[in-house]
């Protein structure tokens, strides 16, 4: 049984890669009909993950790409060539049954296809379309074409991240697919909400560098009442606290390769707790009691702490340290937190569900559950048009016979 919070949804999805495929993802996991429509003849070329790696085994090709899976998990999928007349007749008559169309393609894209917001209402009068791109549809970027990183360098965020004395350093993965994503959703769930109280639907624009901009209020409030802008002489390493209250508040070595743990002290008490598990001399000097002390010898600091949890599993050391109050976590690395913290399983982030070529797949969950109505991901992404038979005569009446002529004419 899968959630039934979304179940009178239907979407329309044109959506792809992260930014738009994540946000669909998240209403189909709450019950949401979430169509996604594709290109029968360009083959993952809407959207490049579908055989893409990382890959689960030795197997290649448009169906074992482990980010298209995992993106669309829980959708429907058809195939529709849209440079045929029949091909859009079938995208219109989703459309007016559809509550929603999404996307993420370029600006303009969607209005060359046919389908921009104004032919859209002109398709069922109240429907909710939701774009999503770099720049969003107005102003003089729109013409912009972007990527992950080039939204977070627009939005302010790469700036902002990196080493002392070092160029920025970014993010490398695309993590503003993910916020961008998230932002989108609720875009989604927002239209639905006015609409299902006034009957209006709507255009919801949305740009994720914009989505970045919004990340970066507290480095603007510092700049602006403060003049302190980023990145200035003096400015701590990303893992020190930026704001000046705690120390030590870092990433320390620990026993064996590359191993790591966190520790934050928030105030002076915890500072005396975290002194006397240290139980050396240096650890009890006067001038570390207080947290000005101890931020005016910050390096000092930090080197004598690695060079104490050095001699610790980081395992143990956490245990030790998280019992005396301490804000303390092993630096999981991403197997670990998988496949080794018995949170995981508890949580249940990661199910395990049955994909049509690939075989068993573990995909992401989602971090939220609902007493009542919970998420559940019971279906795995479609294969390439796995579920033309379905949508085509189930949802909009064609017979075999018909469906059959489609393929045969290539329209899907």
């Amino acid at each position: 049984m899968s959630s039934s919070l979304l179940n009178d949804v239907r979407v329309c999805d044109f959506t792809g890669q992260l930014a738009g495929a994540g946000a669909t993802r998240h209403l189909a996991a709450f019950g949401a009909q979430v169509i996604r429509i594709e290109d029968p003849l360009r083959q993952g070329k809407w959207d490049i993950l579908r055989g893409s790696p990382p890959f689960k085994d030795e197997r290649r090709g448009i169906e074992f790409g482990s980010g298209f899976q995992n993106h669309n998990v829980g959708k429907l999928g058809v195939t529709v060539d849209l440079r045929t007349d029949r091909g859009r007749e079938l995208v219109t008559e989703l459309v007016r049954v559809s509550d929603v169309v999404t996307e993420n393609f370029a600006s303009g894209v969607m209005e060359r296809m046919g389908f921009g917001y104004e032919e859209l209402q002109k398709m069922k009068e109240d429907i909710i379309y939701v774009s999503n791109c770099g720049f969003g549809q107005t102003g003089p970027y729109a013409k912009f074409k972007s990527w992950g990183p080039i939204a977070q360098a627009v939005g302010g965020l790469t700036f902002t991240s990196g080493l002392t004395d070092m160029p920025p350093a970014g993010w490398g993965y695309s993590y503003m697919d993910h916020h961008g994503g998230y932002f989108m959703a609720i875009g989604i769930l927002a239209a639905l909400t006015h609409r299902n109280t006034s009957g209006e639907g709507q255009w919801v624009d949305m740009s994720c560098s914009e989505a970045g901009a919004s990340l970066i209020g507290p480095a603007v409030l510092d700049y602006t009442v403060n003049g302190r802008p980023s990145r200035r002489d003096g400015f701590p390493a990303s893992n020190r606290d930026s704001s000046s209250t705690m120390a030590p508040h870092g990433i320390y070595a620990t026993q064996g390769d590359d191993n790591w743990i966190a520790i934050s002290v928030r105030d002076d008490a915890e500072w005396a707790s975290f002194a006397a598990e240290i139980g050396e001399g240096w650890a009890t000097a006067e001038r570390l009691s207080t947290v000005a002390g101890r931020l005016g010898l910050e390096d000092v600091l930090d080197a004598e702490v690695d060079r104490w949890t050095r001699r610790y599993d980081r395992h143990e050391l956490a245990d030790r340290l998280q019992r005396c109050g301490i804000p303390t976590a092993v630096v999981a690395r991403p197997s670990e937190r998988i496949d080794a913290d018995t949170a995981t399983e508890a949580w249940g982030l990661w199910p395990t569900i049955e994909h049509a070529a690939m075989g068993e797949v573990r995909v992401d969950g989602l971090p939220v559950h609902f007493s009542e109505t919970d998420w559940e991901i019971c279906k795995a992404a479609p294969t390439l048009g796995e579920d033309n038979d379905y949508v085509f005569g189930e949802i909009l009446g064609l017979t075999q016979s018909e469906i059959g002529s489609l393929r045969a004419d290539k329209v899907i």
